[in-house]
């Protein structure tokens, strides 16, 4: 069992998925590339609010696995800068597998992303 992000209401439209383990060290990476400690976020283990952390990836970073809303295509389309900032800095940085696995989902995920604001769908945690 996983978790898969997906656009809403077209079946053969592009997705992205995790296991469970698998998308909490995406965010836990994505969280690092902001500059904090996912970990000590309140939601994660710790106390820090999340209105404390300035980032456009807060609705993916700040979202429970399967559950919660859908993203609008407004905040797809306001992480996708951000997201292929993070994939232009790290591409050449690719000599590990656990690196190059992290480039790879980034780069699903802007995918599913387009994906939902071009067709105006939102993101579905699944």
């Amino acid at each position: 069992m996983g978790l898969m992000l997906f656009p809403g209401g077209d079946v053969a439209s592009p997705d992205v998925s995790w296991s469970y383990t698998g998308f909490g060290m995406f965010r836990k990476w994505l969280a690092q590339a902001e500059g904090f400690t996912l970990t000590e976020m309140n939601g994660f283990g710790g106390e820090r609010q999340w209105r404390s952390v300035s980032t456009s990836l807060a609705p993916l970073l700040n979202h429970p696995d399967d559950d919660g809303p859908d993203l609008t295509p407004a905040q797809c389309a306001a992480m996708l800068p951000r997201l292929e900032a993070i994939l232009a800095q790290r591409q050449s940085d690719d000599s590990e597998p656990v690196i190059r696995r992290r480039i790879d989902d980034v780069r699903q995920l802007i995918t599913v992303l387009r994906f939902c604001v071009d067709k105006d769908v939102e993101l579905i945690f699944g």
